[in-house]
Formats: C-alpha cells, sequence, structure tokens
C-alpha cells in the first residue's frame, strides 16, 4: 500500500476532499495536482469501497477510523470526510 504521511492534516473538524477510483490494481492515496485521489481495490458495492477509503486514509492521517465521517459523496467518485474532536 502507497500510504503517505497526511497526520499534519488531521485537525479535529477538518474536512478532506478527494477523489475515489475503486477496482484498481492496488491501494493507494496520492496529491495529483493539488488534490488527493484514493485508489481502492474494493468494488463500489454495499458501501465496500467507502470503508476502504476510510480505513486508508485514517491511517495515512494517524487518526481511529471512528473519527472519520463521510459528510458528502456517499455514492458519487468526489467524497469529503470530516475529522470528528
Amino acid at each position: 500500500m502507497d500510504i503517505p504521511d497526511l497526520s499534519h492534516l488531521a485537525l479535529p473538524g477538518a474536512r478532506i476532499s478527494l477523489r475515489v477510483t475503486p477496482k484498481a490494481s492496488r491501494n493507494r492515496i496520492a496529491g495529483e495536482g493539488g488534490h488527493l485521489r484514493a485508489y481502492v481495490t474494493a468494488v463500489p458495492e454495499g458501501g465496500k469501497a467507502n470503508a476502504a477509503v476510510a480505513k486508508m486514509l485514517a491511517k495515512a492521517l494517524g487518526v481511529p477510523k471512528s473519527r472519520l465521517e463521510l459528510v458528502q459523496g456517499q455514492t458519487a467518485r468526489d467524497k469529503t470526510f470530516r475529522i470528528q474532536g
């Protein structure tokens, strides 16, 4: 897994926006053009891809997965997560 250190973004109340590509060849987070992109091997069915993104993002931010809340983009490729205090 290619997971960068994003701990500097892990502030309570912060919103993290990213574009998700499901069914990728490997799990990774990349910064492209000033935006974050997440690639996950999970399929976009039953919230599997969302769960994989949340797990990977939590690891990159250095916070528990339970502190991340998906606030926008439940069924879209562009998602916004909020870090709960």
